[in-house]
C-alpha cells in the first residue's frame, strides 16, 4: 500500500476527547478520505487510533507525530495502518523498517531526502511544507530527484493545497483545516464530511 496514493488529501487529525474518534474518522471517509493520520500529541491519540481501527470500515488510520521507537511499537499495537514522522532520526527509520508498517519519513532539505533514498525510501513527507519553501521548494527537487515523491505538510490550506497537488513530484498533500476544532467540540461531523468531500474533489 502506497500512502501516498489512498487520497489527495490526508487528514491531519489531533483528538483530545476519545469519544468523537469514530463519528470523526466516519465522517471523513464519508467524504472520500479514508486515510487518516491521527498525531500522538494527546493522550487519547492511541486509543483513538485503536478505535477508529476496530469500528471503522473503509478508514486507514495512520499514527503521526512519531519521533521514537516506542511510539513505532505503540502505534503498531494500537492498530495504526501507516505511520508519519516529522522528521528523522537513525533509530527511528531503523523501527518504522522492522515494523513492517508503511511509513512517511519526514525530511526538509534535499540532503535528508537523499540519505533517506540511499535506503530505498523514496515516499516522504515534506515538513515543514510552507515555511521550508513551498511549491517553489519542491518544484526545484523535482529535477535532480525524480524518484522521490512527497507528502507535503504544514502550512497546506484549501488555497494552496491544489499548487501542492499539481507537481508530479507530490502524491497527496496533509492537513488540519478539514476538522476544525469548534465542528469537533460541538460535534459537527455534517461540516467534516462536507470538507471532506470538497477536499476529495481538489485533484
Amino acid at each position: 500500500m502506497s500512502v501516498l496514493d489512498l487520497a489527495p488529501v490526508v487528514p491531519v487529525v489531533v483528538i483530545d476527547d476519545v469519544e468523537t474518534a469514530v463519528p470523526l474518522a466516519r465522517a471523513l471517509v464519508a467524504g472520500g478520505l479514508p486515510a487518516i493520520e491521527v498525531t500522538l500529541r494527546t493522550e487519547a491519540a492511541l486509543e483513538a487510533i485503536a478505535r477508529i481501527a476496530a469500528e471503522v470500515p473503509g478508514a486507514v488510520v495512520g499514527a503521526g507525530t512519531v519521533r521514537t521507537p516506542a511510539d513505532v511499537e505503540a502505534s503498531a499495537r494500537a492498530g495504526a495502518g501507516f505511520l508519519v514522522s516529522p522528521g528523522t532520526t537513525p533509530s527511528l527509520v531503523d523501527a518504522m523498517l522492522a515494523c513492517g508498517l508503511p511509513f512517511l519519513p519526514g525530511v526538509a532539505t534535499a540532503t535528508e531526502a537523499m540519505a533517506l533514498a540511499e535506503r530505498g525510501l523514496t515516499e516522504l513527507k515534506f515538513f515543514p511544507a510552507e515555511a521550508a519553501g513551498g511549491v517553489p521548494y519542491l518544484k526545484a527537487l523535482a529535477g535532480p530527484l525524480p524518484d522521490i515523491r512527497f507528502c507535503p505538510t504544514g502550512g497546506i490550506r484549501p488555497g494552496n493545497a491544489a499548487s501542492y497537488l499539481s507537481l508530479p513530484n507530490v502524491g497527496c498533500v496533509g492537513g488540519t483545516w478539514l476538522t476544525p476544532a469548534d465542528a469537533l467540540a460541538s460535534g459537527d461531523f455534517a461540516r467534516v464530511e462536507k470538507l471532506a468531500a470538497e477536499a476529495a474533489a481538489s485533484r
